[in-house]
């Protein structure tokens, strides 16, 4: 089931009064689309960038000269008149605002959230230990691994991704299928051997991703001396709704955004970013050591606190998400059970 605007979701909620992001929408036509929306409307991007721009279908189209059109976006919106149609006219389906050659994932990068999943899912060494010293075992652990200095990154399934509004598909094979909204960056320029000083110099904005994870699925053979099957848990399709806005660099703060994800209405991850442990620079200089990133690609930078693993209460048909990140817009995924 797909969500459409105007009827549908408003674009425009939560989007910085400074700022902007670009928004990919199918017509119902079936043609593909680009939309710059701001806090005053969603406009067509050629009203900003003229009308050579006017077919233009995917964000990944405006990488190669991203910082002109940035800014010559902006200073549309800075000029244009008050009452120019914000409108759009047409409902559109909303669709992932970038199309990634390649998703890079950081694992288990957020302090509280990985003290969490120790705790609830000890190694079997531990697991004859009380709350507590559970807790105490995780803290001391996390503390080496921040010493260590190495972040762990994975590849993701490019064919999970989806659109903000997308339902969500719970496979018949979990029972454990939970949700990890994360902060997700943008690559605008090929990035290889960069230094953590320079790394944002190769980000063209940010936008939302539900890394949406089977823990059942995480140990499938019930091994964990294995490492985890980050293909068994998180690869199915519609398990990576992305969206909806692209927001420029020039606009976000990555080490202090807000990540909130509702269930139902109700708050389960309400989490700063600046709760990393490793920052988006470090995850970009270890990931370009390793592969050569592209224009286009995403990373993930992790999921804070507040799972379902850690709530007891994982998802299930009828249920519905929201997630927010600061500026970023409003994701609203259904859920659903898989056909049988």
């Amino acid at each position: 089931m797909k969500a459409a605007f105007p009827a549908g979701p408003d674009l425009t909620d939560n989007v910085s009064d400074h700022g902007f992001g670009l928004a990919a929408v199918r017509l119902p036509s079936g043609q593909r689309r680009l939309r710059v929306v701001s806090a005053r409307g969603v406009y067509p991007v050629s009203l900003a960038l003229g009308a050579r721009w006017s077919d233009v279908t995917t964000v990944n189209q405006l990488l190669p000269d991203w910082d002109t059109h940035v800014r010559t976006i902006s200073s549309w919106l800075q000029s244009a008149s008050p009452d120019a149609d914000g409108s759009d006219g047409e409902a559109a389906e909303v669709l992932a605002p970038v199309c990634p050659g390649h998703i890079y994932q950081a694992a288990a990068n957020y302090r509280r959230h990985v003290i969490d999943l120790m705790v609830a899912s000890p190694r079997p060494e531990h697991r004859d230990l009380g709350l507590a010293d559970r807790r105490a075992v995780a803290v001391k652990l996390m503390d080496e691994r921040v010493a260590s200095g190495v972040p762990t990154v994975f590849s993701g399934a490019v064919s999970s991704l989806c659109g903000p509004y997308d339902d969500v598909v719970i496979p018949h094979i979990t029972e454990q299928c939970d949700w990890e909204l994360e902060l997700a960056a943008v690559i605008k320029a090929p990035a290889r051997y960069v230094s953590k000083e320079d790394a944002l110099d190769y980000v063209a904005g940010y936008t939302i991703a539900n890394d949406i994870t089977m823990r059942d699925q995480i140990y499938p053979s019930g091994d964990s001396s294995r490492g985890a099957d980050w293909l068994a848990s998180k690869s199915a399709p519609t398990h990576l709704p992305v969206g909806p806005l692209l927001v420029p660099a020039a606009f976000v703060a990555p080490g202090d955004v807000t990540i909130t994800l509702r269930l139902n209405g109700q708050v389960m991850q309400d989490e700063s970013s600046a709760d990393m442990i490793y920052d988006l620079p470090r995850l970009i200089e270890h990931t370009s050591r390793y592969a050569l990133m592209r224009p286009g690609d995403l990373l993930l930078t992790g999921s804070p606190a507040g799972n379902g693993v850690h709530h007891g209460r994982f998802l299930r048909a009828g249920d519905v998400m929201e997630g927010r990140i600061s500026g970023l817009g409003v994701q609203r995924t259904g859920v659903v059970d898989e056909p049988s």
